[in-house]
């Protein structure tokens, strides 16, 4: 009777093996994408205002703002592009919304961490504060350990056209009940 259950515990785990690694190699495949590297150097510039908030740093935060103001703006155009793309009408609400949970998520790690999370996060003021250049601020966004609220697709928005036809056949049901219900 054990012996069922040791199979299907053993495909389960295969299974899982298998996904996961379909998952990580999709994932690989994003990592170079204009909308991965706006999520990772938005979650950044949200960690350390996080930091600053938390630990009374808001002038070494204005200073990263100040120094790398045409990068920051620049990864706020391409989230705003991924947002308009992947949500259409509704991007100005999900964007929000993901900046709310991202300071959230951050904020609450704070909180766990207790006193230690300031001696912890500070040294990445001096951290970026040797930063050469933008592209370095991207590198450096990449190879952090930020944590992020949700899982995003950050390789490419889905078509349009899928959004289109999805409204296009909701819209023909509509009117199709409508004329069923006057006839």
């Amino acid at each position: 009777m054990t012996f069922p259950i040791w199979r299907a515990a053993i495909a389960g785990l295969a299974l899982a093996g298998l996904v996961n690694g379909q998952a990580a190699l999709a994932a690989g495949a994003c990592t170079s994408s204009p909308a991965h590297e706006a999520f990772d150097v938005q979650g950044l510039k949200s960690e350390l205002m996080v930091t600053a908030l938390s630990c009374n740093m808001q002038d070494r935060y204005n200073a990263f703002v100040t120094r790398f103001r045409p990068k920051l703006l620049d990864e706020e155009g391409a989230l705003n592009a991924y947002f308009r793309t992947t949500y259409g009408r509704g991007a100005q609400r999900e964007h929000d919304d993901y900046i709310t949970q991202l300071a959230n998520v951050q904020s609450e790690r704070g909180l766990k961490a207790g006193t230690a999370f300031c001696n912890q996060r500070a040294a990445m003021f001096d951290e970026v504060a040797v930063l050469e250049s933008a592209q370095d601020l991207s590198r450096y966004a990449q190879a952090k350990d930020i944590i992020q609220p949700a899982s995003y697709e950050t390789c490419a928005a889905p078509e349009r056209a899928l959004h289109t036809e999805i409204r296009s056949r909701a819209r023909a049901r509509a009117a199709h009940t409508t004329h069923a219900t006057r006839s």
